[in-house]
């Protein structure tokens, strides 16, 4: 699981506690001190490791998901990106919450202002991980998820935003993308809801939507095949 410290929390262990599932956090580095593609070798490394070591950990290697939120979610993305063109890894899902996936700035909600994660921030933040290279033409997949052309041959994808966030449209796009190659996805836009409504706002309604729908989509996903 790449993904910012706070995702490891009570939803998570909450799917130990209720599915059995073993959650392993990747910590990985973080830029600017370590740019691109450092965090992504790391994430990858941590998949690698946790297959290559699933039966010292008692976990099916066949029922691996990757997950991450936010700045880690794009990560997550960029992962099993790099972990299919390497034919490294059997995934069977991934599960994307409010990923961060493009560097460009082309998007209506891209250029929110006002919001939790402004426009500012994004920029901060893809600066940081890319340097002079955001938002150019050198970035591929593996840098900034979104700027895959080829979607096909991933895993099951949940994906979901706040309709008040930066990232909204570039998350529909993927998704919509993943679906058009082939990928069953589920995507879910909360009306409302901003970035980080689980730490910020983890009691109002749309919120608890949020968890259970990431909920039902792991017990779905963890339910013995027959």
């Amino acid at each position: 699981m790449p993904g910012n410290r706070t995702m490891l929390g009570t939803e998570q262990l909450g799917w130990v506690a209720d599915f059995g599932a073993t959650v392993i956090s990747v910590d990985y580095r973080v830029s600017p001190e370590n740019p691109y593609p450092a965090p992504l070798e790391d994430c990858f490394a941590g998949l690698e490791w946790t297959a290559g070591h699933a039966a010292e950990i008692g976990i099916d290697p066949d029922r691996l998901i990757l997950a991450g939120v936010s700045g880690g979610g794009g990560l997550a993305a960029s992962t099993g990106l790099l972990n299919r063109d390497r034919r490294a890894v059997a995934l069977t899902h991934q599960i994307l919450v409010c990923p961060m996936l493009d560097d460009r700035e082309i998007t209506v909600s891209s250029k929110f202002e006002g919001v939790v994660w402004d426009r500012a921030s994004n920029r901060a933040g893809w600066t940081a991980l890319l340097g002079e290279a955001r938002g150019g033409p050198f970035v591929d997949g593996y840098g900034a998820a979104a700027r895959a052309t080829d979607l096909s041959g991933l895993p099951s994808t949940y994906l979901d935003t706040g309709s008040a966030e930066v990232f909204r449209d570039e998350i529909m796009d993927y998704a919509t993308r993943l679906a058009i190659a082939g990928v069953p996805i589920e995507l879910h836009v909360w009306s409302g809801a901003m970035h980080g409504s689980e730490r910020m706002a983890p009691d109002v309604e749309v919120t608890r939507a949020a968890v259970a729908a990431r909920r039902s989509f792991v017990a779905r996903a963890l339910r013995p095949r027959t």
